[in-house]
């Protein structure tokens, strides 16, 4: 027969006021006998494996993308326009990305003389679908803080990676590395004045820092080719992605339009 825990409780409550302070089973134990058994000896226990010092480990080995690389070199060595060079992206095969669920490359939207170049980290699902960067929510709030600023149709927009990584992830630094290539032949045929770097991942990539994106943005830094023949002006500033996640920090990115604005705009100081 089985009881319910409330009626169990309330037996038991019953019997302790009644004084019951044991309980017997139903067949009887010699205490006497059992006592000269020897216990059991005790299982030793292992000690516990030290984990290993953070400098022991050891990050993940990355790809050779080496040859990936030289054959991006000299695809983009060989495109004369911006057309050209979207032409040689759309038919490079050395991204892994490319062959990840990407439907299309996303290379560039704007205008091949602007004297901004903007370059963000990676295209999303719209820029897929679309195959231009910076069309989704995140791309329209830029547009329209570039509009503020009055910087319409004074930018080129582009991407350190040209094939949107699978779910949305942040592009990892080899992926950047194979595209570096096409991103430094767009730079040096459109000719900008300066760069806007839009987030982390881009401001890390493209110059080649640990630093967060907290730390870097609103401060110039000096973009470098990987020849040394180019140097151009760079200003990190946070993405559109986190100002629509965090809207208080909107504030931040404007400060670092309006820094970019008053530098483009400035009159070139005369030679001599």
């Amino acid at each position: 027969m089985s009881l319910d825990p409330a009626t169990a409780e309330s037996l038991l409550a019953f019997w302790a006021e009644a004084g019951v302070d044991a309980m017997l089973l139903d067949k009887p134990i010699d205490r006497i006998a059992a006592g000269k058994i020897a216990p059991p000896a005790p299982v030793a226990r292992k000690a516990p494996v030290a984990a290993p010092a953070p400098s022991a480990l050891r990050a993940a080995p990355q790809p050779d993308v080496s040859a990936a690389i030289a054959q991006a070199q000299a695809l983009a060595a060989a495109a004369d326009s911006l057309e050209a060079l979207a032409a040689a992206i759309a038919g490079f095969d050395g991204c892994a990305l490319k062959f990840e669920g990407a439907s299309q490359a996303v290379v560039y939207r704007g205008e091949a003389t602007a004297p901004l170049m903007i370059i963000g980290e990676g295209p999303g699902a719209d820029e897929d679908r679309q195959g231009q960067p910076f069309v989704g929510r995140a791309g329209q709030l830029l547009d329209k803080m570039l509009a503020a600023a009055g910087l319409t149709g004074r930018v080129l927009i582009t991407n350190t990676v040209f094939w949107r990584p699978p779910g949305n992830r942040t592009p990892t630094p080899p992926e950047q590395a194979v595209c570096a290539p096409f991103v430094e032949r767009a730079i040096a045929l459109t000719q900008p004045k300066m760069l806007l770097l839009v987030g982390g991942a881009s401001a890390k990539a493209m110059l080649k820092k640990d630093e967060g994106i907290l730390s870097m943005r609103g401060r110039w830094h000096e973009w470098r080719s990987a020849d040394g023949a180019m140097e151009l002006p760079a200003l990190p500033t946070l993405h559109p992605a986190f100002l629509l996640r965090q809207p208080a920090a909107k504030k931040r990115a404007w400060a670092d339009l309006l820094t970019l604005t008053e530098r483009l705009d400035r009159p070139d100081r005369p030679a001599g």
